[in-house]
């Protein structure tokens, strides 16, 4: 099947490079790329700075793609690539224990696969996640968070495989004055969710039944529980 991607940048980038990149972005190496353009263009843009929605295609038929996002994994499994790559404070015992079990039970076998796809961990979808690690937020609040906002998902290439079939198909100005502003509106609406699920954590305690990391932990709750299925 050939799939339509695109990747926003500072300057146009005609032939993508395996092994090019930060090794701490959230999936690790990789080009970082999303299927919508808009959402490339606010990646693209600085406050002041014009950039470019480079376009491509790929043929995706015989490559490994491990889909984050799709039934056969849930968040725990994105927080657990995630906590692979990207820094966490692990500022008490509890958000210690798990990180360390997140990152062992929900593993995903992203060292030999070509792509991944999976929410875009960007300043409000790590807060979200720092405050599960914290106990601050349910698993629950946690999933919804992340699946029901609009920061987009990623498409990332990680082999050489895929970046043999990758081909650049043009692209188009990412203009500042438009796109700054969607992705600040963006964040902003994402941290008023988030501080309005940290004041009601404590009412959502006793009001219903609820999963948080120390029992995730504690009870050694794994990926087929039916519990993490919501």
């Amino acid at each position: 099947m050939k799939r339509t991607i695109y990747h926003g940048s500072s300057k146009i980038v005609r032939t993508p490079v395996f092994g090019a990149g930060a090794s701490g972005n959230d999936f690790g190496l990789g080009f970082y790329c999303t299927d919508d353009p808009a959402v490339a263009g606010e990646w693209a843009v600085s406050r002041r700075t014009d950039g470019f929605i480079n376009r491509y295609t790929i043929e995706t038929d015989g490559l490994r793609i491990i889909n984050l996002s799709s039934p056969g994994y849930c968040i725990l499994h994105w927080l657990g690539v995630l906590l692979s790559y990207r820094e966490f404070d692990a500022c008490t015992s509890m958000a210690y224990q798990a990180t360390d079990y997140i990152r062992s039970v929900f593993s995903a076998d992203y060292q030999n696969c070509d792509c991944m796809i999976g929410f875009r961990a960007d300043n409000c979808n790590f807060a979200f996640a720092q405050s599960f690690l914290e106990g601050e937020l349910s698993y629950r609040q946690l999933s919804d968070s992340i699946r029901l906002g609009d920061t987009g998902r990623q498409f990332v290439l990680k082999s050489n495989r895929a970046f043999d079939r990758v081909l650049f198909y043009g692209y188009s100005i990412a203009d500042a004055s438009g796109q700054y502003p969607a992705a600040i509106s963006r964040d902003r609406r994402a941290m008023m969710r988030h501080a309005s699920l940290l004041s009601s954590t404590d009412a959502g305690r006793k009001s219903r039944p609820d999963l948080y990391v120390d029992q995730i932990v504690s009870e050694r709750i794994g990926p087929y529980d039916p519990r993490l299925i919501i």
